[in-house]
This record gives C-alpha cells, structure tokens and sequence, in this order.
C-alpha cells in the first residue's frame, strides 16, 4: 500500500510516498480502506520534534513511529474474527490516538477503539477533520466543569479546536466570546459565538470571564488578568514553557484553576459527536483539503498558523467522490 513516511525529524520535506506492507487485522481488530485524514498540531509537532522533550517518547534521534495522522475516515474492508460492532462496508471515522498511522491507505484499528459508524451528513474529508478537534475541546470544558450562563472566553476561537470548542460551549448553555482575526470573524459567529473579539483591532477588555480557553497558546497574561474572575478557570490548551510557568504561577497567586495536559480520547465522545452531527448540533469546519501526494505541503500550511478550522487530506480520491 501507500503511505506517506517519515524516517529522521524535520521540515515538511522529511515527509515521502512510499510503497509499505499492506496491515492484517487481528481477531479484535478491523481493516480501514482510509479515504480522508487531516493534519493536526500533532502532527507536525511530531514531525519537527517541537518541542525536542517529544523525542523522549517517540524516538531520541529519529521517530520510532513513522507514518503520522492521528484521525481517519473510511470503510471498513474486512474484520478479525472476534468482532461484532463492525462489519465490511461499513463507514467509520475516528482516531488512531498515540499509535498514528492514518497517513496510509490502510490501517487496523481495534474494535473497541475511538471509532464509530460515519455521520451520514458529512463527506469522508469532513468526518476526518472532526475527531481531533472535537475531542480536545470536548476534554477541557468537561473538566472546566462549563456551566449555563458561565461567561467564557475562547482564544484561537477559529482553529480547529476554537472552532470545535466554540460550538460545544454554546451546547453547554455558556455565554461565549471568541477570539480570533478579521477574516475568521463572520465563521466564528456563524458558529454561535455570542461575541467575537478581532484581536487585530481591539483589546480583551471589559468582562470577567468564568473561563478562559487559550487553544493556541498565545492570549496576552496580562489579557487573563485583567478578564478572568477570582478562582476563575484558565485552560491552557496549546500553552509553551512560559504560558505554563504563567499559568501554574497565578494559580497559586491569584486563585485561578489551571487545567493543562494531554486531551484524553474516549469512545464515548466519539459517538457523542457523531449525535451532534447526525441532529445538525455541530458543524465540520473544513478550511482546505490536500491529496495524499501533497502531504508536505498541507504540513507548511498547517504549521503558519492561519488556518481556518481543519485541513483535510484525500487518500482515496475516487470514494471521497461517491
């Protein structure tokens, strides 16, 4: 099969279509004909060892796993023995978690894993493009504790976690205020975003907020000081050594909750999405999509920051337009 390879850390060049063994599910496992992935902060970060600490668990001097892409839409081509949920045929989208691998035209999956059945609403590319998203902001407002008519802030409100998290505060009963750029503004309201800040005109300012959801690692200290209430909550979703040193310190200087860490994948949220999206509750925000042949270069773009939502990558052309 093809896959798209990774063998040394790097640029977006490191990454090459290469011919690779063809995967054989286990008895617990189901064979995914892959038709969309997309590409993900992780991904990249993965590739360019950024920051270098990743080398400790994915491989000192090179990478230990070297196909990418952590989520995945397709069709199931055949199943091991002991699997019941799924049959051949069938439609699915998911994760891979840890185990990546979806940069490739096939890919086992265990039965039990965070995957279910394709929303039939979305095209393969935007099923793709929901998991990663979705899960993280779904991670944090969960242990934010969100409440109705809590005030929150969402920082990078139209990336692919701001745009994801944006539209499952609002689910929540929250008030929310997003931030993001000129351009960004109109999609970000067309989400539910109650208010929407353009950073490039106008500072954070004037409210106290219950919550702030940085997603990008980027909103100003002095922004969450003057903004966030007494014992409020400040999640640092793509926080740096300096945002996480900021953080950890006005938790104990100013009583604020600090949640940070890895967004944790379960199967239940996966099919919690896919409810949303099966009743109209929650919309793929698609920016651009790429085909597999150019993987590099949907990776340059991802890494600029500028990206409205997801990137999705065709890996099958030919299903993604049935």
């Amino acid at each position: 099969m093809k896959a798209v390879v990774y063998t040394k850390y790097g640029p977006p060049e490191v990454l090459q279509l290469k011919e690779v063994d063809k995967p054989v599910p286990k008895d617990n496992e189901i064979l995914v004909k892959i038709v969309a992935t997309a590409v993900n902060a992780a991904d990249w970060r993965l590739r360019k060892a950024e920051p270098v600490a990743v080398k400790l668990f994915f491989g000192l001097t090179r990478p230990k796993k070297t196909i990418l892409g952590g989520v995945l839409s397709g069709v199931v081509e055949s199943v091991g023995s002991d699997v019941k949920r799924f049959k051949a045929g069938d439609q699915v989208f998911g994760s891979t978690g840890m185990n990546f691998g979806a940069y490739a035209e096939y890919l086992c999956l265990p039965e039990n894993g965070v995957i279910a059945l394709k929303p039939h609403n979305l095209s393969y590319v935007e099923a793709a493009t929901v998991p990663f998203g979705g899960h993280t902001a779904i991670h944090f407002l969960r242990k934010a504790n969100i409440q109705h008519h809590q005030k929150i802030l969402i920082y990078g409100a139209s990336g692919a976690v701001g745009t994801a998290a944006t539209q499952l505060a609002k689910l929540y009963g929250a008030e929310v205020t997003g931030v993001c750029s000129t351009a960004n503004v109109a999609m970000v309201k067309s989400l539910g975003a109650d208010k929407v800040i353009d950073y490039t005109k106008e500072e954070i300012a004037g409210e106290n907020y219950d919550v702030i959801f940085d997603t990008v690692g980027k909103i100003p200290y002095e922004a969450v000081k003057r903004t966030l209430k007494k014992k409020g909550t400040w999640i640092l979703g793509g926080a740096g050594v300096t945002q996480m040193v900021q953080g950890y310190w006005s938790g104990v200087t100013r009583g604020y909750k600090i949640i940070a860490g890895l967004a944790l994948e379960k199967e239940d949220d996966i099919r919690f999405l896919k409810e949303l999206i099966d009743k109209g509750k929650y919309k793929a925000v698609v920016d651009k999509s790429y085909p597999m042949e150019q993987l590099s270069i949907a990776h340059s773009y991802v890494e600029k920051g500028h990206k409205k939502g997801n990137v999705g990558v065709v890996i099958d052309e030919r299903l993604e337009t049935l």
